[in-house]
């Protein structure tokens, strides 16, 4: 039996894909809450801040007071303060968007950004954003460090995706995702093209201290007429550079120096 706090944290988790709002039925109904324990709980986060009503009778959104939490404790771990100058600095020498995802149990969340000082389009996922680990080159980084069976029990969690959502080349198998992982393992990095998104390549590396888990990967990406697979080669160096540099300060962040998918 659900208690009122999943059902409270189901509420404002599925408010997070709906931007626009909600109203009270459907969010009762979709959820399978009775509708007068909705409106309880809707009322509560009202109070505390969290949600907002629209209008009288009207639709159910998000504050923006979740993200503020978040970012909060970002901000006092110290860890933005450490990675932005190095992403930074990859954005500079890349001309395109460069992030730091930081790994929390089984999950990938992109925290910090930089983008490079060329115009025109560029990928730019909004921050907070748990990275699709079998499509992105954040989560084959990560799942590089990996063995088989941990990488593909940490997909199986979360699930391939539906493929209309990424790019044409996204492995959708188990053997589709191991060629990609394998392959990361020779190189050090993980390198997609087409893979996200369509007309998208990307390259990631993930950091880690010696004979330690991962607890982070840093990316760089951009559309493929400029990051060609030789492009990504040159700034191969760099990326491993930047995340050897940042694994090496990150146990000034309380965040990083937190032993990562539960191991002491």
């Amino acid at each position: 039996m659900s208690t009122a706090l999943d059902r409270g944290l189901g509420i404002l988790e599925h408010l997070a894909g709906h931007p626009d709002g909600l109203p009270l039925a459907l969010i009762a109904d979709t959820l399978d809450i009775p509708r007068s324990a909705c409106h309880r709980l809707l009322a509560e986060l009202c109070a505390r801040g969290y949600v907002r009503q629209l209008r009288a009778q009207g639709e159910y959104v998000l504050t923006t007071k979740i993200s503020s939490l978040g970012l909060g404790f970002l901000s006092s771990s110290g860890i933005v303060d450490i990675a932005q100058p190095l992403i930074e600095r990859l954005a500079d020498l890349s001309g395109e968007l460069v992030r730091l995802s930081i790994i929390d149990v089984n999950r990938l969340t992109w925290v910090a950004k930089a983008e490079g000082g060329r115009k025109g389009f560029r990928y730019d996922p909004d921050m907070g954003m748990d990275a699709r680990l079998s499509c992105t080159s954040s989560g084959h980084a990560w799942m590089l460090t990996l063995t088989d069976e941990e990488a593909l029990a940490l997909v199986s969690a979360q699930g391939f995706g539906s493929p209309k959502e990424f790019g044409p080349k996204a492995p959708t198998t188990v053997k589709a995702l191991l060629g990609f992982l394998h392959a990361a393992r020779v190189r050090g990095y993980a390198m997609i093209d087409e893979v996200f998104a369509p007309g998208m390549s990307a390259v990631a590396a993930p950091v880690r201290r010696a004979g330690r888990p991962a607890i982070g990967v840093i990316s760089i990406a951009g559309p493929r007429q400029r990051l060609t697979p030789e492009r990504i080669q040159a700034l191969a160096p760099a990326l491993l550079a930047a995340t050897d540099e940042l694994a090496a300060t990150s146990s000034a962040s309380g965040l990083f120096s937190k032993p990562p998918l539960g191991k002491a």
